[in-house]
């Protein structure tokens, strides 16, 4: 790993609006991160389309992600933001790493499996194969930090097993072309915060999501100032008061849930908002965390409305953060067809 410099590779799906989850398990976490690493953050549009995605729903899904990275913080011009789909060489190298990664290391995936469910002969090859375009996401720019979430965490596992066994399969070819032996990184998980998995307001054993049947589950990253609040202070919880301990909220998902939320958006561990709210029951824990989240959000929503009012500008810096990308990609990919001896 020493030998590669530091670089992040990370990236949203425009499958839909974006919610707290996408914010505090990602977008929150990018910005801090420029002042250590090389940043790129993708709109990850070819994953999108695993299922089916409405073209038109899907070119505005794609500004709202790009917009919210801009809005929460990124600076496109010291880093990298950009639209997967403008940079080809993720579907070249990702057809290779089809023919690198095995079967069973595939049909092991639990999130395949998950979306799948009973229904996994019908669904898109695109879906089962979407870990390898993952890894081809992760390695064509040879990254060495990637932040996931948990549900991610085993995709990356794969991602470092492909780039290994390239490494292993090619080896002497590696070895004859003067490239250092380890030509792929093996990435690392950033996992870090207390909210990387933000779970759902009415009910808290599932992961908040926009397919939830009820609007209050989700928090919304559009969602205005009132929206926020009523959502907040309507949420699921139980008729204790907040421990004072994490050990507390062991057994009480709805507690952990919005304590986790507080804490990311304060930028706190979970054990010093006890400390504040330990023993205060939910009437007095609702409206400060209401309060809080409007207070970091609606700033945020504000500048995404200001950018989506002007797509030439989200189009402009896609444009040019794809072209900064492909050049780093087209010298990968340039590397990779040497090794694997292709002509030309």
């Amino acid at each position: 790993m020493s030998s590669f410099p530091l670089r992040v590779f990370s990236g949203i799906k425009p499958s839909g609006d974006l919610h707290l989850g996408n914010y505090l398990g990602a977008i929150k976490r990018f910005v801090p991160l420029q002042k250590t690493h090389a940043c790129i953050y993708c709109v990850v549009d070819l994953h999108a389309i695993t299922v089916w995605q409405d073209p038109a729903d899907l070119k505005r899904a794609t500004y709202e992600v790009a917009a919210a990275y801009l809005a929460a913080g990124v600076d496109p011009k010291s880093h990298i933001i950009f639209n997967q789909s403008q940079v080809i060489e993720h579907s070249e190298l990702a057809w290779i790493f089809n023919c690198v990664a095995r079967m069973g290391w595939m049909q092991r995936m639990t999130q395949f499996k998950d979306k799948a469910g009973k229904n996994s002969q019908n669904v898109s090859l695109g879906l089962f194969a979407y870990p390898s375009l993952m890894a081809a996401d992760i390695l064509l720019y040879k990254s060495t930090h990637v932040p996931v979430g948990e549900d991610q965490k085993q995709h990356l596992e794969l991602t470092r097993d492909i780039a290994q066994k390239f490494n292993n399969d090619f080896a002497t070819s590696i070895k004859d072309n003067a490239y250092d032996a380890d030509f792929f990184p093996l990435s690392e998980p950033v996992i870090t915060g207390p909210a990387t998995k933000v779970l759902s307001l009415r009910d808290g054993t599932k992961k908040m999501s926009k397919s939830e049947a009820s609007s209050m589950a989700t928090i919304y990253m559009l969602d205005d100032a009132d929206a926020i609040a009523k959502k907040i202070k309507k949420a699921k919880s139980d008729p204790e008061p907040l421990p004072s301990e994490t050990d507390g909220l062991k057994d009480r998902p709805e507690a952990a849930n919005l304590v986790g939320i507080y804490a990311s958006l304060a930028d706190m561990s979970q054990q010093q908002v006890l400390d504040q709210f330990g023993g205060k029951g939910f009437g007095t824990f609702k409206p400060a965390l209401a309060e809080l989240a409007v207070e970091s959000l609606s700033p945020i929503a504000s500048e995404m409305r200001r950018y989506l009012a002007e797509p030439d500008i989200i189009e402009e810096i896609l444009k040019d953060g794809a072209n900064r990308a492909g050049d780093i990609a087209k010298n990968t990919m340039r590397e990779v067809r040497n090794i694997v001896g292709f002509v030309g």
